[in-house]
């Protein structure tokens, strides 16, 4: 199995909130920041794989603060596990006020995606290698924030979830 360090799969793009982007609040709209926070994390997504993917599942997005017109969004994206064929990124969205110099972290959320062949068919993706602190822990806990989301889906027993059932027992 190949290996790739997660860092490899760094993803950053740059937005202007301008007024199509916008609701009648001036704020940007949820569904556009959605739409640009699953292309950052499929450009991670594909850098690991090397691979087409496509998206099967979105994690809880918050939205903290309202990003206005004429803000400087930016979004950060990086591959924090992967599994079989399956990849977990960790993005972080960031909006900048330049004329006030305010810089603030609007969102955060994980996605996960899956690489696909050339029939459309899962397949497998190299192994993704935490490199600092950082990635560590995020590495680490991927596996809890993947069997929640199974239990989630329906796709895994509750009772077979060992290491969300480890967070919940007494040792």
């Amino acid at each position: 199995m190949t290996e790739k360090l997660c860092s490899e799969s760094y993803a950053e793009m740059t937005e202007l909130v301008l007024p199509n982007d916008t609701n009648m609040l001036f704020n940007l709209m949820g569904g556009k920041l959605m739409q640009w926070m699953d292309i950052v994390a499929a450009i991670s997504a594909q850098r690991h794989s090397n691979r087409l993917v496509v998206t099967a599942s979105v994690d809880n997005v918050s939205f903290k603060e309202p990003i206005k017109l004429g803000y400087v969004v930016t979004l950060k994206a990086q591959v924090t596990r992967s599994f079989r064929s399956s990849m977990e990124v960790h993005i972080q969205v960031w909006a900048e006020d330049v004329p006030n110099q305010r810089r603030f972290k609007s969102n955060e959320a994980y996605l996960t995606f899956v690489a696909l062949d050339n029939e459309g068919k899962p397949v497998s993706v190299p192994v993704a290698v935490p490199n600092n602190d950082i990635e560590k822990h995020l590495f680490t806990t991927a596996l809890n924030r993947r069997e929640l989301r199974l239990v989630l889906a329906g796709k895994m027993k509750p009772s077979d979830a060992e290491g969300l059932r480890s967070m919940f027992t007494e040792k």
